[in-house]
């Protein structure tokens, strides 16, 4: 039962099973059963450091002893853990992303929260995180981020506290965390040098948390890309399918229509006519003068209006061959003579031939004029302004 198992045993059952299944093909049944059987632990562990409150929002990091330190390690732990379930479909491996991810935020904000990371490494991990638009700045945040590891594990390595599991190959992260729990234990009824080694280990304990959370931050990263490469998978695969059913309930649509066309005709796409000639579709119908049809192909792509065939000069001297121009007027207009002006003026010439003409001219046109005005009573023309 697992109610019978101590926190720290259990916690300690769940890292030695994933260390287990860490250097095992993630395919295999076997790896598959360990991972079950270490998230079942970690989930307990979990679900029993919430009901004990071992941290708390009101707390500093100096109100957390240093055995209770060790299970700030639990969330990322089970983002290890989670990440190597194996799935089935998209739809499954992404549900799995998404809690793996929702553990290792919370990971990394207590950390954060606690002030166990400081205030320039935080500054230092954002601008890593700035720099990896450019190809060139990427690369220098992956050796910053390669020598900062260097360090801390150099550092944990250099410390006296831990004591690494005897193994036939290189400590993993669960093995360190285990050794600080072990550790742990073993202290804790020892009462020589208590306080140094207390320390010691609390040393180490803060050291491996900053090196976990180095690594977290870009396994954060990782987890975001592989997030969207699963979800865009998914909107292709449901576009696709959503393809597929239309083009399905077409293909039956189309089958039980009644005036369905059978497919044929010039251009593929049925006949023009049926038997008795009536049109079944829209078509164009075209010249048979390959010029004519060259021509109208070449006004597809033409201007929308007309264009004009002559200049504006060449129109006003066709109008004025036409007689539609009006010439004259103005002050030279106004200076010259009037027809009746003129003939009088001519009339006075005596002793001419042009003169007696102009006068026989003047004559006539006020006898004329004469007859008019005794058949024309005065303002018998004026219908419109009659007074």
């Amino acid at each position: 039962m697992q109610e019978d198992i101590t926190l720290s045993a259990q916690f300690k059952r769940a890292l030695a099973t994933a260390s287990e299944a860490f250097n095992l093909p993630t395919i295999e049944d076997k790896t598959q059963d360990l991972i079950r059987s270490a998230l079942a632990d970690l989930r307990h562990v979990d679900a029993r450091a919430s009901s004990l409150s071992l941290f708390s929002a009101n707390e500093t990091l100096e109100d957390i002893s240093t055995r209770d330190l060790a299970y700030l390690f639990v969330p990322y732990v089970i983002t290890e853990v989670q990440g190597r379930v194996r799935t089935l479909d998209m739809e499954e491996r992404l549900a799995q992303l998404l809690q793996a991810q929702r553990h290792l935020r919370t990971f990394l904000t207590n950390l954060e929260n606690y002030h166990i990371i400081t205030e320039v490494e935080l500054a230092a991990y954002e601008k890593s995180a700035a720099m990896m638009a450019n190809a060139a700045q990427r690369r220098e945040a992956k050796i910053q981020q390669y020598r900062r590891e260097k360090e801390l594990r150099g550092k944990i390595e250099a410390s006296p506290s831990p004591s690494f599991p005897l193994c036939d190959r290189t400590p993993n992260d669960f093995d360190l965390i285990t050794s600080l729990l072990s550790r742990g234990s073993e202290d804790a009824g020892n009462s020589d040098d208590e306080d140094d080694v207390e320390d010691a280990l609390r040393e180490v304990t803060l050291l491996l948390l900053r090196l976990i959370y180095a690594q977290a931050r870009q396994q954060n990263e990782n987890l975001t890309q592989e997030l969207e490469l699963v979800r865009n998978a998914l909107a292709q695969k449901s576009a696709s399918k959503e393809g597929e059913e239309d083009g399905r309930r077409k293909q039956e649509e189309d089958a039980w229509r009644l005036d369905s066309v059978p497919r044929g005709g010039p251009d593929g796409r049925g006949p023009l006519l049926d038997s008795s000639g009536r049109p079944l579709r829209p078509f164009t119908i075209l010249p048979s003068n390959a010029a004519e049809r060259a021509r109208l192909q070449a006004e597809v792509f033409g201007p929308d209006h007309r264009l004009p065939t002559m200049t504006v000069d060449e129109y006003l001297e066709i109008e004025r061959q036409r007689g539609n121009v009006i010439t004259g007027g103005g002050p030279q207009s106004a200076e010259k003579l009037t027809t009746s002006e003129q003939l009088a003026l001519d009339a006075e010439m005596d002793g001419t031939v042009f003169g007696e003409q102009k006068v026989e001219e003047k004559r006539q046109k006020d006898e004329k004029w004469a007859q008019y005005t005794d058949t024309h009573p005065k303002g018998a023309g004026n219908t419109m302004n009659r007074g």
